[in-house]
This record gives C-alpha cells, sequence and structure tokens, in this order.
C-alpha cells in the first residue's frame, strides 16, 4: 500500500496524496462539502495538475463501492477535529433555520452553546473572525470551536 500524504487546506477541505505503484503522482481534495477531486501531477512538472473528475458525495460512494473499498460517509456536520475536550467543526447553514439572514450577535450562539464562531465560508471563500454584525446567510458553513456538547448544540440551534 502507497503512503498517503495529508495536507489540510485551510477554507477548503484535505488533499490525500499518493505516489502509484507506476509512480505517477496521484491526490485527491475532499471538499468540506463533501465533493472529492481526484487529481493527476504532471510528470514533468510537480507542481502542474489536472483535474481528472470531481465527484459528488453520493458518486463517491458508488466508486468505492465498485473499488470493494469498505462504505464511509462523511458529512460536512461530521468533519471534526478532536484535541481533548477541544473539537472544531463546519456546520452547514441550512435554508430553512431561523439564522439564514440573521447577524451572529443575534443568534447568541457563544452565550446560548458555549461554542465561538471562528470563521465562515461562503461561497468557498473563508472570512475569518466574522464580527457580531456579520449575517448569515443559508448555504454559509459556519467553522466553530468548542467540546462536543457546545457543538452539537449550535448544530441543533441552526437547525441541524
Amino acid at each position: 500500500m502507497s503512503e498517503v500524504r495529508e495536507t489540510k487546506l485551510p477554507g477548503v477541505g484535505v488533499r490525500h496524496e499518493f505516489t502509484n505503484a507506476e509512480g505517477s503522482d496521484l491526490a485527491v481534495i475532499v471538499h468540506h462539502d463533501g465533493r472529492r477531486e481526484i487529481l493527476a501531477y504532471s510528470s514533468d512538472d510537480p507542481d502542474v495538475c489536472s483535474t481528472l473528475v470531481t465527484l459528488s458525495e453520493s458518486d463517491t460512494q458508488t466508486l468505492a463501492e465498485i473499488l470493494g473499498v469498505s462504505h464511509v460517509v462523511e458529512t460536512v456536520a461530521e468533519i471534526r477535529q478532536d484535541i481533548d475536550d477541544l473539537a472544531i467543526e463546519w456546520v452547514e447553514v441550512p435554508a430553512h433555520s431561523e439564522f439564514s439572514a440573521a447577524s451572529i450577535g443575534a443568534g447568541e450562539f457563544r452565550t446560548r452553546t458555549g461554542a465561538s464562531i471562528v470563521a465562515i465560508l461562503r461561497d468557498h471563500k473563508p472570512v475569518p473572525s466574522p464580527e457580531a454584525d456579520f449575517v448569515l446567510e443559508a448555504g454559509d458553513i459556519v467553522v466553530a470551536v468548542g467540546d462536543p456538547n457546545s457543538l452539537s448544540a449550535l448544530r441543533s440551534i441552526l437547525g441541524q
């Protein structure tokens, strides 16, 4: 089995790279929204790569089953990095949320849940350290820090 190198891509997801048996460098980018991109690097210039295919989360599951891989489902709400009792989580603001079109301050999220909103991803662009007057929109990805219970409460309040 090839060694897989992981690189976190802030605001995007994680890139997994490996060299196949033929010596070609390949990568899979796992986006926070569940999409995957399969990339191939140029043998002449390792800094040049091209997207071979983009797969939805469902497409990824289908391909994994065809290849005989165990079935693993990752959703935005489940992507988590635990450090002792501290966790970082990405939570999508659903269209039906009472807080889509409301400011962070109006939601009183830290007071109500204990979780701190440290960034927002809107249209795949990061908004670091949003102010209290920042207005959430449906489809925004809220990047929050807290313990697992506070993050669970935040997901509930946002409507997930």
